[in-house]
């Protein structure tokens, strides 16, 4: 199976915005990608015990570094039956192939790969160890709010600066490399918030609780009590801190957007569409009241992602447009 064809069936909307990448830029990301999805799939895998999902997180970098082929079939090995998604089936059946990939990959970016794969794996160790084998038990929270915003800089904003990486290396940009990347951190931290936030009742039932135990206790809440749709009201000031605080985050998109040079369109529309995405979902998570309920599930409509790829031309000439649209998105929140 083609890698593209992996990345297709695995990447869901993000899949749109790699396609729009410069084909200088796209294996990488691509490949950065599905290495990074497997090792989801590692450490959510329920067919190996969490000491043994623990070790192979911890081993996996290394894998992808020195692609010790012994290792690569013991751990194909051990994930045969991980899921019940073919899709997934065929990416855990093709790290020979991702790995092999690599060989086509330039060193510069290679080594922004391993970074962005060591980052995630680190968060996923944090998974693994805070919350261990928890489906069916009461959830656990992590300690302070510390915690969560860490953790939203391994799995988000470490992958908004493999982003930033590569279009800086990529295109000539007029903008300090230190800044730019800080900014696509901050960026990718946004990202991530939503995606806790809208996974919140499925984690739950995992038994994971992002959201600090100190701050639910300020709300005379604990963990379990997540897992009852009528606390949801109760929630409510927790919901919004951290959409306040996403929101605080995304606002570097602003100067990240204009950094990029007019002239790299694709660019532009592949970074353009996530952070207008992220501040649509940022309103629907707003304006859900009973985010607890796991009978929900909150996504934008495929009418929307249409939509905002409709207009994309005027975001790709004019910053203005882009500003005011985005701004137009960020007031919305309460």
């Amino acid at each position: 199976m083609e890698l593209n064809t992996l990345l297709k069936n695995t990447s869901r909307s993000l899949y749109l915005s790699v396609k729009m990448l410069p084909r200088s830029m796209r294996p990488a990301f691509g490949l950065a990608y599905l290495l990074c999805r497997y090792a989801d799939t590692i450490a959510d895998t329920e067919v190996l015990p969490v000491e043994k999902r623990l070790d192979w997180i911890e081993q996996f970098p290394a894998i992808v570094k020195t692609q010790d082929y012994a290792k690569q079939n013991l751990l194909v090995k051990d994930l045969t039956g991980a899921s019940d998604n073919p899709y997934e089936t065929a990416l855990i059946t093709h790290l020979e192939d991702c790995l092999k990939a690599l060989h086509t990959i330039p060193a510069e970016q290679k080594a922004f790969i391993y970074d962005v794969v060591q980052a995630v794996c680190d968060g996923m160790r944090v998974d693994l160890t805070t919350f261990a084998n928890r489906q069916g038990a009461a959830p656990v929270a992590l300690k302070t709010r510390a915690d969560l915003t860490h953790y939203c800089r391994l799995m988000g904003g470490k992958p908004g600066l493999f982003w930033s990486q590569l279009i800086y290396h990529t295109h000539t940009l007029n903008v300090p490399q230190a800044e730019f990347y800080q900014w696509g951190q901050h960026i990718g931290d946004a990202l991530q918030i939503v995606n806790i936030l809208r996974d919140l009742p499925k984690d739950l039932q995992f038994g994971r609780c992002y959201f600090p135990q100190d701050q639910l206790e300020m709300q005379g809440l604990q963990p379990s009590a997540l897992l009852k749709k009528g606390n949801s009201a109760r929630f409510e000031v927790i919901k919004y801190y951290w959409l306040r605080w996403g929101k605080e985050n995304l606002q570097y998109a602003f100067d990240y957007f204009k950094a990029l040079p007019k002239k790299n369109w694709r660019t532009r529309a592949a970074v353009a569409w996530p952070i207008l995405w992220t501040a649509d979902t940022f309103n629907k998570l707003a304006y859900t009241p009973d985010l607890l309920n796991p009978a929900k599930r909150v996504k934008i409509s495929r009418g929307r992602i249409y939509f905002t790829m409709l207009v994309t031309p005027l975001l790709l000439v004019s910053n203005f447009c882009f500003d005011k649209w985005l701004s137009y998105k960020l007031n919305k929140l309460p």
